[in-house]
């Protein structure tokens, strides 16, 4: 339960997700940030509008799907790394997640990791397509996963191989 270990529910999770036909026509962020505080880089930072404009600085945002194009400007800004991007047609088997990334050391293009659930839980291996850090994005590395399309929905982390 998100109120007494941080872990978001399914229910919690639905009500942030694209529909299904939006999914099918390319990358598309998603905002799993679920707590009311005082936050708005996202808006601010999507050319785009597809962050819904904050009536109170402590709502939480709301991605206007059908106008977002999957460019991640939004995710380097979010200090809670809670904005992903998820690409279902990056192949006919596999879907792209892109999962802003903090932590040393950065993998490697290629590089096989063990793909992580919101909960820590291991839930699978992923593929390392591009890892984009600029100066722009402040230290906020942008890695882009390969995991199989069955798990586009729970992949939200990973760990880099022999780090304990």
């Amino acid at each position: 339960m998100l109120s007494k270990d941080g872990i978001a529910t399914p229910e919690n999770v639905a009500l942030v997700l694209p529909p299904v036909e939006r999914l099918a026509r390319g990358p598309v962020a998603i905002a799993e940030c679920f707590q009311n505080i005082p936050c708005d880089p996202c808006y601010h930072s999507c050319k785009q509008g597809a962050i819904k404009e904050f009536t109170d600085i402590n709502d939480r945002p709301q991605i206007l799907f059908d106008l977002c194009n999957g460019c991640g400007t939004c995710m380097s800004r979010c200090p809670g790394l809670a904005i992903f991007i998820v690409d279902a047609t990056f192949s006919e088997n596999e879907a792209l997640v892109k999962i802003p990334y903090e932590f040393l050391p950065i993998p490697e293009v290629d590089e096989t990791v063990t793909a992580i659930n919101r909960a820590g839980q291991p839930v699978g291996k992923a593929r390392v397509v591009r890892v984009q850090n600029t100066k722009i994005q402040d230290r906020t590395a942008i890695v882009w996963l390969a995991v199989p399309k069955d798990l586009m929905m729970e992949v939200r982390h990973f760990k880099v191989q022999g780090v304990k």
